[in-house]
């Protein structure tokens, strides 16, 4: 192989939404058969040129792989996953005669199909993106199938550009699948490295003869010491592997990036191999104090691409500290290059396309492409020395200067409050005592209720439309929503639902509405970032000290709970939860700012008692979200998360049942916080894992209510009623009946109403079917006696 330069500024990947949400568009036309095969691979090009265009005029270059091919069109694991040919067998159907899957059969892998359940979902490492969970078993047949990349190659090529083709690297594909249906006890994936490297191989092979000169490979996992294999393990795969791919002639050059944690002893794992260019996370960790002499001899001949620009929040940053930080590792390599931290899959598009964020704000932050914008910056100051940037440096650290005395970012009666907390802020009366005061809420076995939101239709949206616009009134846009919350009532009570919920038709986002109503945060009109698939968040921007003018959902929860006898939970979004989908301060420990944002809702569950709600649920489904990757630190993380929590319910009433929910988090590895957090009832994502969580609440004990979900809302699926009926079976199998509560998954807000009022007719019926079982089940052995 050709000894190739790697560019001297780059980035790991690009958001690949589109500036106005163009991919959810296609995807969603596609599926709903609005287009056909050639309108949407028209659209998804369209967007790819775009984007191409548009890092070249921030600075990349055109001819020197500095832009990175890092398009999907639903999640980059399951790219992976095809391009390996690791399909499951239950969607072996969807193969062409030559073995490989088109576009429509990606996404009814991704989505399910009739009985076949998608793959499941979890988060990517430590951040708000959902991918799918490879399945991979002792037969799995790999093959490589690289017609995909190697299009995007000459895609690219035609329109002038040598780009850098990006894959989910071997070891990481690996370390994040699960073993599939039917694999031996003690079976690991990651036991399959021998046979799947070849096909690495392959697939780099078929990059070079198409002309890629460069092929990124995301090695996530090396960071890692919270996957199933261990960090030891993962760190021997990762030698075998680059060791095995580099000793191929055929190939381009291999540039691995180890993102989003220290980079720590996988750096000289990757310096003895024969890889290329070493991305290094500089934001979230630093080069390693001491190397050993032979691995700094091998890291002299590599490039060394210092990710100094934080590829994970929106924040301008310290640019010099940046530039010295990547000028350091000169000392351990003659050839250093700039880049992010990780992808900018997780930041907006542009600061310029919103108007709507005050001017000051606004001077704060960089989004992806004020982000690649800095990176050519760095890499100019690298090249020409620290002069030729003098002037963007010191425009950087007056936004930082300005903003650390800006109002607002610290307010002495926030601080005041905080300070003055004691531990019994922090705890609530016994559970016994609690389940006393709580009997008068006669709840049959298990009860039946859903997490909180209920499907947004078009004309709720159209309603929050007009009234941004100023075309519809506040009294106007207040009557359209009571009218909702009435029939969403009515609906529940038909359906035979046991605790009710309001359904949240005024909520844009559960993260956002709040961010709208507590100072410290600011909210974006096109800041939108991909959570998975079609869908689409807009994270808030928590730039200030926290605090509750007045009441934010009293008013909606007491007119529910006015239309009706049964309970009505109050909904409210958990303190690490706001944090986690937002884009939140990096100027102050995130535990303090935790706190700030669990006394306003402390407040809002103390308004909520005295309106007479007897139920509030506090959602935490980002608890295991911002677990931190390295054990060591997840302590001290663990201390702050599950406190927060207990501050923000530790004032409710025995009598008040409090209610957590957390989604696509291993129930099992945070088990012990989640007990801490001393909810007296949590549910959980389960069924896209086939109640797999109850294993775990077996094997580790858990003395509170727990809702395992029984229905997946993430798939357009209606699961039957005997797939309900069996999963609440496996669930009452471990948990006791006098325990057990069910529920989807998550809620209802992305359904449409057709598929979520048959899925609930099932689940009510199931639940109903499994009742007289257990009813039966304690009555025989009263009449034997």
């Amino acid at each position: 192989m050709t000894a190739r330069t790697f560019p001297t500024g780059t980035i790991l990947g690009y958001p690949r939404i589109g500036r106005r949400r163009e991919l959810k568009r296609a995807v969603e036309a596609y599926w709903s058969g609005a287009i056909d095969d050639a309108e949407f691979e028209a659209r998804t090009a369209e967007l790819r040129a775009a984007t191409r265009e548009r890092l070249a005029a921030l600075g990349l270059g055109r001819d020197d792989s500095s832009i990175p091919e890092s398009f999907s069109t639903y999640d980059q694991v399951l790219d992976a996953a095809l391009a390996v040919g690791a399909v499951p067998e239950r969607f072996a159907r969807l193969r062409d005669a030559d073995g490989r899957v088109d576009p429509a059969g990606s996404f009814t892998i991704a989505r399910g199909e009739g009985e076949d359940a998608p793959l499941e979902m979890t988060k990517w490492f430590d951040s708000n993106y959902h991918y799918l969970v490879p399945e991979i078993g002792p037969d799995t047949a790999f093959a490589a199938f690289p017609e995909r990349l190697v299009a995007l190659v000459a895609e690219a090529q035609a329109a002038g550009f040598r780009t850098r083709p990006v894959l989910v690297g071997p070891v990481t594909l690996l370390a994040l699948a699960k073993p599939a249906d039917g694999s031996p006890a003690g079976f690991r994936p990651l036991d399959r490295l021998a046979d799947l490297v070849p096909v690495y191989a392959a697939l780099l092979a078929a990059l070079a003869d198409a002309g890629a000169d460069w092929v990124q490979l995301d090695e996530p996992a090396l960071v890692s010491e919270s996957l199933p294999d261990a960090p030891e393990r993962l760190l021997e795969a990762a030698g075998e592997a680059y060791d095995a791919l580099g000793a191929h002639d055929d190939r381009p050059a291999l540039f691995v990036a180890a993102p989003y944690g220290p980079i720590g002893d996988a750096l000289a794992v990757l310096a003895a191999t024969p890889v290329d260019a070493i991305g290094i996370d500089l934001v979230r960790g630093a080069v390693p104090a001491l190397l050993d002499p032979a691995t700094e001899e091998a890291l002299a001949a590599k490039t060394l691409v210092a990710g100094v620009i934080d590829g994970h929040n929106v924040w301008r940053g310290d640019l010099a500290a940046a530039f010295e930080h990547a000028d350091a590792l000169r000392s351990l390599s003659g050839s250093v290059a700039v880049a992010t931290s990780t992808s900018l899959l997780h930041v907006p598009h542009d600061v310029a396309d919103e108007p709507d964020l005050d001017p000051r704000l606004a001077t704060w932050l960089a989004f992806a492409d004020q982000k690649v914008a800095q990176v050519a910056t760095l890499a100019r100051g690298l090249t020409s020395g620290r002069e030729a940037v003098a002037s963007e440096l010191d425009a950087a650290a007056a936004a930082l200067a300005d903003r650390a005395g800006a109002p607002g970012v610290r307010r002495l009666d926030v601080r005041r409050r905080t300070a003055e907390l004691g531990d019994a802020d922090f705890s609530r009366a016994g559970t016994a005592d609690r389940l006393r005061a709580q009997a008068d809420l006669d709840l049959p076995a298990l009860p039946t209720t859903t997490i909180g939101s209920f499907p947004q239709t078009a004309d709720l949206r159209r309603a929050r439309a007009l009234l941004g616009k100023g075309e519809l009134s506040a009294a106007e846009y207040e009557a359209a929503m009571r009218e909702e919350i009435e029939r969403v009532i009515r609906l529940q009570e038909r359906l035979g639902l046991d605790v009710l919920v309001h359904g949240e038709p005024e909520r844009n986002d559960m993260v956002q509405y709040f961010a709208e109503l507590l100072d410290g945060f600011a909210v974006t009109r096109n800041g939108w970032v991909q959570s998975y698939g079609s869908r689409c968040t807009r994270p808030s921007i928590l730039w200030g000290d926290v605090a509750r003018p007045e009441p934010m959902t009293v008013g909606w929860s007491t007119y529910a709970q006015s239309l009706t006898d049964r309970p009505v939970k109050g909904m409210l979004t958990g303190p690490v939860t706001i944090l986690a989908w937002s884009f939140v301060r990096d100027d102050q420990p995130l535990g303090d700012t935790a706190r700030q944002v669990a006394l306003a809702l402390r407040d809002e569950v103390a308004d909520l008692e005295e309106a007479g709600i007897r139920i509030v649920q506090v959602d935490e489904p980002a608890l295991r979200e911002l677990l931190p990757l390295r054990l060591s630190d997840q302590p001290a993380y663990l201390e702050w998360s599950v406190g927060s929590f207990r501050l923000a319910t530790g004032s409710a009433r025995p009598a008040t049942q409090v209610h957590t929910h957390l989604c696509y988090s291993e129930f099992g590895v945070v088990i012990d916080a989640i007990r801490d957090l001393d909810a007296d009832v949590t549910s959980i994502e389960a069924a896209r894992s086939r109640m797999e969580v109850v294993d775990d609440i077996a094997a580790n004990g858990f003395d509170h209510g727990v809702g395992p979900g029984v229905y997946d809302i993430h798939s357009p699926r209606v699961p039957g009623e005997a797939e309900l009926r069996a999963l609440i079976e496996r669930a009452a199998s471990v948990i006791p009946a006098d325990r057990l509560w069910i529920n989807p998954d998550c809620g209802l807000k992305t359904r449409g109403y057709d598929e979520t009022v048959a899925s609930l007719e099932h689940l009510v019926a199931a639940t109903r079917s499994v009742r007289a079982q257990l009813a039966a089940a304690a009555v025989v052995p009263a009449l034997v006696d």
